[in-house]
């Protein structure tokens, strides 16, 4: 290895790299700020201009993009006629390149970002010499991560060059580097330009952790982050004591984050295998977890936990008296992290819950496809709703029914969700008809049917799901309606004396 380019908005341990490799006879070329700071170390260091003979133009958008370097970078080697026509243009070969790229990323992620400040910070030269060599990757080694450098000093110290298998990793991880820059740049851009569905969709993901396994001890998973995702995310938590998160662990706190935040007073949520098993809201904390507890005590065993207030010391004594997979809250009293933490492997998250979300598009994989759509923000604020029935709501009923429809939206289908006094009381989720899922949900409710008030996630194809509400003492039912046989529902909650409410707005989950 002779020669060097080095060129980084990332300046992590690149002096001491520089250094390293100038001591193993390296020649180095630089540009702007790179160059700069590695002379200030004392460092020789050949500009850019130099080697090009041409000046840097155009604010600096114009440096590299130049025969003397590219030429430098993509020769093959082993070509009598590659070299042939370096000599002749008075090229000389570039053996290593050390880039990484102006900080888009970290610029448009700034709330006072302006359209003109995100332009200017798109890497063209950058990207360009990273992919000539690593497209030339037989003869030149490229280096785009600082925890890198170490890897090629070692193997230059130890083996003289840097091994070919080393070189092709190396490759890889460039276009994988420059291939995630761009999908960045693209989708602020089309969200600039509001496309909605565009021909095609490019996005990246940035590893956060290996998982032990997925869904089942024999599948391998890993967890990724989406740059510049929603704060208020579990991919953006804050995890403070407890073994590592499962992929399983993830999920489930993801689905009991989306319906903490549905509820501004004081609320609980309690999920077990992406399913509510208990929600409870009230005047406190404490009372909220009182009333998710008891929605299900069997099923909460196990479980998952989201709180929107801050754990306080009586509940949190209470959450530590049974076996709980995670709990999620905005934050824990120094009292309630004292008494949980107590529990060795109980995972403890925080991160800020709030029902101002930054809204996202849903991705879900299919063999050999992605499906993508909005997410289900739909509020009940926004819904036509009407009631067809005789009878209108108590106002007590409204509370309960509204609570619902919040719960129902994140129960998966077909869905069936029966309210109480503040709190879930009966689920039934994921069966093959609706009337099942409604038996399902009354047989749990027990005597606490008597009532309670029902929410589906989707109309009522027959009235038998209202005969068996009327039948267990559900007194009003809150569902979209739409069903060519509505007739039959409403005719049967009148004769039931059933409050009926539609939405017109339907919230399957599959």
């Amino acid at each position: 290895m002779k020669r060097a380019l080095i060129s980084v908005s990332n300046k992590e341990g690149i002096v001491p790299f520089a250094k390293q490799l100038v001591e193993l006879g390296v020649e180095i070329i630089s540009t702007g700020g790179t160059k700069k700071a590695i002379q200030e170390a004392g460092i020789p260091v050949i500009g850019i201009s130099d080697v090009t003979g041409f000046p840097e133009i155009l604010d600096g958008r114009v440096k590299t993009l130049h025969p003397n370097i590219h030429g430098g970078l993509l020769a093959m080697r082993e070509s009598a006629d590659h070299l042939s026509q370096l000599e002749k243009h008075n090229i000389q070969p570039i053996d290593l390149v050390v880039v990484n790229l102006y900080p888009f990323q970290a610029t448009i992620a700034k709330p006072d970002v302006t359209f003109a400040d995100a332009i200017e910070n798109i890497d063209i030269g950058g990207p360009s010499m990273l992919r000539a060599a690593a497209k030339n990757h037989k003869h030149v080694t490229v280096v785009v991560d600082p925890t890198d450098y170490e890897t090629v000093v070692s193997q230059l110290k130890e083996e003289g060059s840097v091994n070919n298998e080393t070189r092709a990793r190396l490759a890889a991880k460039v276009f994988r580097h420059t291939a995630s820059y761009d999908a960045v740049i693209a989708e602020y851009l089309t969200n600039e330009v509001k496309e909605e569905s565009p021909e095609s969709l490019t996005v990246t993901f940035e590893k956060k952790q290996d998982l032990r396994y997925g869904e089942n001890p024999h599948q391998k998973a890993a967890f990724y982050k989406k740059p510049l995702g929603a704060e208020s995310s579990i991919a953006k938590a804050t995890q403070l004591h407890g073994k590592e998160l499962s992929y399983n662990n993830i999920n489930d706190a993801d689905a009991a984050l989306a319906l903490v935040k549905e509820f501004t007073e004081p609320a609980v949520v309690a999920i077990k295998h992406m399913n509510p098993c208990g929600v409870g809201v009230g005047e406190t904390i404490e009372q909220a977890y009182d009333k998710a507890y008891s929605a299900d005590p069997v099923s909460i065993f196990g479980g998952i936990v989201a709180l929107n207030r801050e754990v306080d010391a009586n509940t949190a004594l209470k959450m530590k008296e049974i076996f709980l997979e995670i709990i999620i809250a905005p934050s824990f009293s120094e009292e309630a992290l004292e008494i949980l933490t107590s529990k060795k492997n109980l995972r403890l998250l925080t991160l800020p819950i709030t029902t101002e979300a930054k809204v996202e598009k849903r991705l879900t994989s299919i063999h050999g496809g992605l499906l993508v759509q909005d997410e289900d923000t739909f509020g009940l604020e926004e819904a036509n709703v009407t009631v067809p029935t005789k009878r209108e709501p108590t106002e007590a009923e409204w509370a309960a029914l509204k609570m619902a429809w919040k719960v129902v939206k994140h129960v998966k289908s077909n869905a069936i969700v029966l309210v109480k006094d503040d709190m879930t009381v009966g689920v039934g989720a994921g069966q093959m008809n609706r009337v099942g899922s409604a038996k399902i949900a009354i047989e749990q409710a027990a005597g606490n049917a008597s009532g309670s008030v029902m929410g589906s996630d989707a109309f009522f194809p027959m009235n038998d799901t209202v005969e068996a509400a009327g039948l267990a003492g559900v007194t009003a039912i809150i569902q979209p309606g739409g069903s060519i046989r509505d007739e039959d529902s409403i005719k049967k909650a009148d004769e039931l004396g059933i409050a009926m409410v539609f939405t017109g707005v339907r919230h399957f989950k599959h």
